[in-house]
């Protein structure tokens, strides 16, 4: 979108919609409301380049998640404090993950750190520049003195290297 209030008119014009589809799920307007001037807020920071059908899957992706929870927090904090009985601060459920999800993370972070240490100088840089720099592939380009083509093709078996979480293979 060239005009710097084509989102804001796009938003307008689908606002309706996205608070019924987001009251659909909460069940209150005024929840709903919330949740759409949420959404919106959170969507400005990123989306104002997006195409239309972009950034209203966006909206609408972001009002969803916004919209589950709330209705989760609404479920916990209507299972913590009952108002007959009081809530002791052993009922209240810790933030910090459960033992077994932090031994999955750790896991899982070893194998990405071990994947990185195996790749290629090029394909380690690429993929760091790209996924923790945020940098785009012309300028890793740049940096690594290859073609786009080649700093892309980098990127995504760097990336496919940590997934599947092998350090080797055809650089």
């Amino acid at each position: 979108m060239s005009d710097g209030k084509a989102p804001l008119k796009l938003f307008l014009s689908h606002r309706a919609s996205l608070i019924r589809y987001a009251r659909r799920m909460t069940g209150d307007t005024d929840d709903a409301e919330d949740i759409v001037q949420e959404a919106w807020l959170r969507s400005t920071t990123g989306t104002a380049k997006l195409p239309a059908a972009e950034m209203m899957a966006y909206l609408r992706m972001t009002v969803r998640n916004l919209a589950l929870n709330g209705i989760r927090r609404k479920r916990i904090e209507a299972r913590l404090f009952e108002a007959e009985r009081e809530t002791e601060a052993i009922d209240i459920p810790s933030d910090l993950p459960d033992p077994e999800a932090a031994a999955i993370s750790r896991d899982e972070y070893a194998r990405i750190v071990a994947a990185l240490h195996g790749m290629p100088d090029n394909m380690r840089t690429a993929v760091e520049m790209h996924r923790i720099g945020g940098e785009k592939l012309k300028d890793i380009a740049a940096h690594l003195g290859v073609s786009t083509t080649t700093a892309h093709t980098l990127v995504l078996n760097g990336i496919e290297r940590c997934r599947t979480g092998t350090d080797r293979g055809p650089a």
